[in-house]
């Protein structure tokens, strides 16, 4: 079985400095705060162009821990989009925000700007605008419209990390940015992991607060805070990857592209743009026999996956917000007719030959079986 994301043959290009770096950890006997975790923020911080890169423990934290740095809480509205994970939903209802879902871009699957103007009231605060698969939000129009309604721009780069959006690398050009380091994310760690990047001063010491419940000096809380650090042992493991990530990138990027070029006749394909950078963390094909296609890949030893079959919006713990089916057509549609590809640093010619090879077969079955 060809997988969606092969971890094994990534770990076998990095191994043994991997091991190495947990037996470094392991010895120092500094688990939690430590050297690793330090270097690491700086490193992803300077990667990105931001000067400040906080670690925590996930990429939903990330989320959190920045709405809460930037001051939402009951009463107030977040502008976020309802095709993406559940966890950019979640953190909005979860500091008693209200999440206001707009429909999405029907080419990019990012939030439509157009929708967003469209939604801000008196009591939005923010807007958390997500990187969705890799790719970038338009945001020259979104930073137009937060600074004309003087709204935060919360970025969720958790699928994103190492894309551009006009020669900048987005996590650094709102108010405040969340990376995720799950496993399966493009630069990925071995076990929860996330880091928080910002260019404000004032966030950075507001996050460094809470992230560690609330306090800056030990047994002195100055705050309500959570326990959310990133261990020194996914740093160490981080640190190392880090140095295979644009490699790693790039390769995606070469894959994309060879996909694109073989099957854009028959699927819709992720488009490229000058000013936007895809990184890939998904490749997902647009077609009306998703499900069809899926089993048949299926069959032929090919993992795929759905990214998102229900969007946010009719999730039952959204219910409470009285959306209805037909609110947002073009992210309802999106999730009825999306499917990703297995795409990854270390997959193979041969195995992309094939892939393609077996989604064209099953365009030429249903053709001739549809005009017998």
């Amino acid at each position: 079985m060809i997988p969606m994301v092969d971890l094994k043959s990534e770990l076998e290009l990095m191994k043994e400095p991997i091991l190495n770096a947990i037996k470094e950890v392991v010895e120092s006997t500094s688990y939690i705060l430590g050297d690793k975790g330090a270097t690491l923020e700086k490193q992803i911080a300077e990667y990105v162009d931001a000067k400040y890169g906080i670690g925590v423990a996930n990429g939903t934290d990330a989320l959190l821990l920045s709405l809460k740095a930037l001051g939402i809480g009951a009463g107030d509205e977040v502008i976020t989009t309802p095709f993406t994970f559940f966890a950019s939903g979640e953190v909005i209802a979860n500091v008693d925000a209200t999440p206001v879902f707009v429909d999405i871009d029907p080419n990019t699957y990012n939030i439509d700007p157009q929708e967003v103007k469209k939604a801000v009231t008196p009591k939005t605060k923010a807007i958390m605008i997500v990187h969705i698969f890799g790719q970038t939000a338009k945001m020259d129009s979104l930073l137009e419209i937060a600074k004309e309604n003087n709204l935060k721009v919360i970025e969720d780069a958790c699928q994103a990390i190492g894309t551009e959006y006009k020669g900048k690398r987005i996590g650094s050009i709102g108010d405040i940015g969340c990376f995720s380091f799950f496993p399966s994310k493009n630069l990925g760690a071995f076990g929860d992991a996330g880091m928080i990047v910002t260019n404000s001063k004032e966030l950075y010491d507001k996050v460094i607060e809470l992230r560690n419940h609330g306090s800056n000096i030990k047994y002195n809380h100055t705050t309500l805070g959570f326990n959310s650090r990133l261990d020194e042992i996914q740093a160490a493991i981080l640190l190392e990857k880090l140095k295979y990530l644009d490699i790693f990138l790039e390769a995606r990027k070469k894959i994309a592209t060879n996909y694109s070029r073989e099957l854009s006749d028959i699927v819709k394909t992720p488009p490229i743009y000058t000013t936007r950078e895809h990184t890939f963390h998904q490749y997902s094909i647009e077609t009306p026999y998703r499900n069809e296609l899926s089993n048949y890949l299926q069959q032929k030893q090919i993992s795929t996956a759905i990214y998102y079959p229900t969007p946010l919006h009719l999730q039952e713990a959204f219910k409470y917000l009285n959306y209805q089916n037909g609110k947002f057509p073009v992210a309802e549609f999106s999730s009825e007719n999306i499917l990703a590809l297995p795409i990854g640093p270390t997959l193979t010619e041969d195995h992309q030959g094939y892939i393609i090879s077996c989604i064209r077969d099953f365009f030429d079955i249903k053709i001739n079986s549809t005009s017998e």
